[in-house]
């Protein structure tokens, strides 16, 4: 079927047809139409008519044709500057899709500093029981819709009456002043509240911003303990609490750290809890959310379960006698 005859100024408005732009890549590559039709497993008229159409449609020569040689034009060189990577973008996303056909998978929305501290690290068990299933982390802030999204589990951290419909609490949280061994070491000890002041108090820069988070503040703890008026040495204000943790591991100050995300730097040694007696409660919990797409699929509850046997062991380090 002939396409009908189109006006120049209709046909060079219209998107280009993609189907010609391999044929234009290949003569871009060898400069040789020869070659470009071996290479394509076409005939040599036949490469040269997608070139001729593609033209067309652009609308200026792409090649100049000389007799022993071919030459991209400055219009030529700037569509191959576009066309190649985008094509090998989507040669690339057709070689995954290849791939994992056919293949057991769960993919898992978090968010960033949930997925490095607590997750991420306890998967290479899950991975050596369940060798056949693929995992893909989306660790995002955003938050996914589970019935449209392409994911089929979420962990998320929110308040209880925010909790989505059907999540179940994995568990809760307690706030925990902690510092690294070698920082405690270098400076006097700390008997009570008021000598945190000595230190450097690392904070996440956002809690005053969101009202949920206000719960994780310095400001609440040295109100809970008496200290409202106390101030530090010095602030450290970060955004994330894998940051926040850092500079504590690092030595640059005391943090006021989520206890799930640190049990087991606290169990390690490689940071020390800091008057273990002044733990402040916080009513945030952490979820797990499955999809109701995945809710039947075999991999998706081996993980689920998996998850589930996690999250008792850290109720039972961090002393959430909460049921889940």
């Amino acid at each position: 079927m002939h396409e009908p005859h189109l006006p120049p100024s209709l046909l060079r408005s219209r998107p280009i047809a993609v189907g010609h732009l391999r044929a234009f890549l290949a003569v871009a590559r060898y400069l040789n139409f020869r070659a470009a039709a071996d290479e394509l497993a076409l005939t040599q008229s036949a490469v040269s008519r997608q070139i001729q159409a593609l033209e067309d449609e652009v609308g200026v020569p792409l090649f100049l044709r000389h007799t022993r040689a071919v030459e991209l034009t400055s219009a030529g060189a700037q569509l191959q500057r576009t066309v190649a990577p985008a094509l090998e973008r989507i040669d690339s996303s057709v070689r995954l899709i290849r791939q994992t056909a056919g293949r057991k998978s769960v993919a898992i929305t978090t968010w960033a500093s949930f997925a490095s501290m607590w997750l991420i690290p306890r998967l290479e068990a899950f991975q050596r029981d369940n060798p056949e299933i693929d995992i893909r982390i989306d660790a995002t802030d955003n938050v996914l819709d589970l019935e449209t999204a392409d994911v089929d589990v979420a962990l998320r951290y929110s308040l209880p009456q925010a909790a989505s419909r059907g999540a179940q609490r994995l568990f809760g949280e307690q706030l925990a002043v902690v510092a690294s061994p070698w920082l405690l070491k270098s400076s006097p000890a700390i008997a009570q509240p008021a000598d945190v002041a000595r230190f450097t108090l690392i904070e996440a820069g956002d809690a005053h911003r969101l009202q949920h988070l206000d719960w994780l503040t310095w400001e609440r703890w040295l109100e809970l303990h008496g200290s409202a008026r106390l101030q530090p040495k010095r602030w450290l204000f970060l955004n994330y609490a894998h940051q926040i943790a850092q500079a504590a591991l690092t030595g640059q100050g005391l943090a006021l750290a989520r206890m799930p995300l640190v049990a087991d730097s606290l169990a390690s040694g490689d940071l020390v809890e800091v008057l273990p007696g002044h733990r402040m409660d916080s009513p945030l919990a952490y979820w797990l959310l499955v999809g109701p797409r995945s809710q039947q699929r075999p991999e998706v509850q081996a993980f689920c379960a998996w998850l589930e046997l996690q999250a008792a062991a850290t109720r039972a380090a961090i002393g959430d006698t909460t049921a889940a």
